[in-house]
């Protein structure tokens, strides 16, 4: 698939220095060594890179599936769900299946991720009563730390057949086409159709994308997904920061993503991230997670559903539910 950048200027001198994996932000955050997200999503990207040195390319295309299947699940346990089991397509807690009518089957491991533990911390004035109440001020719920906890995939289990899967279709875009052009139009770009763009079948311009016509309904969609990626990643201070290669690998990442959630056969995912980052695992992970929260934002979009953009799951996230269901 050929897309066209508006912009052919050389790339910016700030990608020389990205080459030093010590100037990387995402590679100062990871040298936390006391935030076990961020160990998490290092573990997964090492084994990433492992991988790809070793010629298994199949590894990233697992983890950008599991960033399609799981989008509403926080970056670094999508990475986790991929590392464990590449073939899993949905995934929930011991309890969780079981109020399901499902039971896991005997022998199988579980998918480890991070559930955040929620507490309540009492502030010294909330023990006074409110004034004319016969109540104490609830304190409101923060979060205490995280733990282990174990999730299992649909076919590590048993039991009544569950409900055909949401957004189960192959090569029909349904509504999702106009729900894209919606967002977009949310966001004041406008989209125009120009045979003037040929070979390319989509142009990103800053606040506008152009279209080729012509193009089938699935293939204009995922174009139109990938224009997008450039105008949601690429029209800002991150643009300075990257390479074209960078840019349009990320674009066709969120393409294939969001194509794949919705039930698209997508072919082979963009695979280049090795020879782009040479083997600069803080580098990699940045750019998958950025590619994972722009998807989760246009999954988002498209389908209603509530995305996680944040390293650490939230209370009301999949994770916090899993560990909820497993202590009731």
């Amino acid at each position: 698939m050929t897309y066209a950048s508006s912009n052919t200027t050389a790339p910016h001198s700030k990608n020389a220095a990205l080459r030093n994996q010590s100037e990387s932000p995402y590679q100062q955050r990871t040298t936390q060594r006391d935030n076990p997200t961020q160990q998490l999503i290092k573990q997964a990207v090492d084994f990433l890179l492992q991988q790809l040195e070793a010629g298994k390319s199949e590894t990233l295309t697992a983890y950008l599936a599991a960033m399609a299947r799981f989008h509403s699940y926080s970056f670094g346990n999508i990475l986790q769900i991929a590392r464990q089991r590449p073939t899993a397509t949905r995934v929930a807690g011991f309890y969780a299946w079981k109020e399901m009518g499902r039971f896991v089957k005997r022998g199988e491991k579980g998918i480890q991720i991070l559930a955040p533990m929620v507490g309540q911390r009492r502030r010294k004035d909330t023990a006074k009563q409110e004034p004319n109440t016969n109540r104490e001020t609830k304190p409101a719920p923060v979060l205490i730390g995280f733990r282990a906890v174990y999730v299992f995939d649909v076919a590590q289990t048993e039991g009544e057949d569950l409900p055909e899967f949401e957004h189960n279709i192959t090569g029909d875009v349904g509504e999702h086409h106009n729900r894209l052009t919606a967002f977009l139009d949310a966001q004041n770009i406008t989209i125009e159709y120009s045979e003037n763009i040929a070979p390319a079948l989509g142009v990103s311009y800053g606040g506008k994308i152009a279209l080729l016509p012509g193009q089938s309904k699935a293939e204009e969609f995922v174009t139109l997904v990938h224009e997008a990626a450039h105008e949601l990643l690429h029209k800002s201070d991150r643009r300075t920061m990257t390479t074209a290669t960078v840019r349009e690998t990320e674009a066709e990442a969120v393409a294939f993503i969001v194509g794949q959630a919705i039930g698209l056969e997508m072919g082979r995912a963009a695979s280049d991230y090795i020879q782009m980052y040479a083997g600069n695992a803080a580098l990699l992970a940045e750019s998958l997670e950025v590619v994972q929260r722009t998807s989760a934002v246009i999954l988002d979009a498209i389908t209603g559903e509530s995305a996680t953009t944040q390293n650490a799951p939230s209370a009301s996230s999949p994770e916090a539910q899993d560990a909820i269901a497993e202590v009731a």
